[in-house]
């Protein structure tokens, strides 16, 4: 019941957010943005407090890592490289906790996907990120090493959780790939939406993968 009513205010406080983007007032980007991943938040540590292992540790981390990265990309000043850097340190924690308990898998026809799509995606953004190659191309390889290693988690177990943080970390990849786009490449009206609601659908599936598998994870 509390997921149900945590999610139900994070949806709520996503919608007004996402509104406000388009709409304003600007108070209510500052306050509904952090406000729904708070919700987010609290959702895993209740989880979390059920489940007390480190998978959930690590998941709650990550999330306040992704806090800590909205709030700087919110900021009137440019603060891109410490979102940036944030969300990277999340997505590490994130991938800590997919291959907790299991040796890290390298599998050639699973990395393949991502492999291709990273190397596309960098081809769109490379002649467009000037001094920010490095950065955004170290972050590209760990966003889609925490996508490939939760589909390796997936396939490992064959939990309902696992898939569930396997569609959080693909949402997660659309809305990061959809942010570079717009920011390095050129905005466009529907940036915003597309970037937010996989973002805010990422952060929940991720939140509530935090649940006991049928086997060890």
């Amino acid at each position: 019941m509390l997921t149900a009513l945590l999610t139900f205010l994070g949806a709520v406080s996503a919608t007004l957010h996402i509104w406000a983007e388009y709409n304003g007032p600007q108070f209510q980007i500052y306050l509904f943005k952090p406000l729904t991943m708070i919700f987010i938040l609290l959702i895993a540590i209740e989880k979390t407090n059920e489940m007390r292992r480190f998978y959930g540790y690590a998941i709650v981390a990550g999330l306040l890592f992704s806090l800590a990265g909205d709030i700087f990309l919110m900021l009137p000043s440019d603060q891109f490289i410490s979102g940036l850097i944030s969300f990277l340190v999340a997505h590490l924690f994130y991938i800590a906790a997919f291959v907790i308990n299991r040796p890290f898998q390298l599998s050639i026809r699973s990395i393949l996907p991502y492999a291709i799509y990273g190397i596309l995606i960098s081809i769109l953004l490379l002649p467009h990120l000037g001094d920010m190659k490095f950065p955004v191309l170290a972050y590209i390889v760990v966003i889609l090493v925490m996508g490939w290693q939760s589909w390796e988690r997936w396939h490992a177990i064959r939990d309902r959780s696992a898939l569930f943080a396997v569609f959080g970390a693909i949402f997660f990849i659309v809305s990061d790939t959809v942010l570079a786009i717009d920011r390095f490449r050129g905005h466009f009206a529907l940036a915003g939406l597309m970037t937010l609601i996989p973002y805010f659908c990422a952060q929940w599936m991720i939140a509530v993968s935090i649940r006991k598998p049928r086997s060890s994870n």
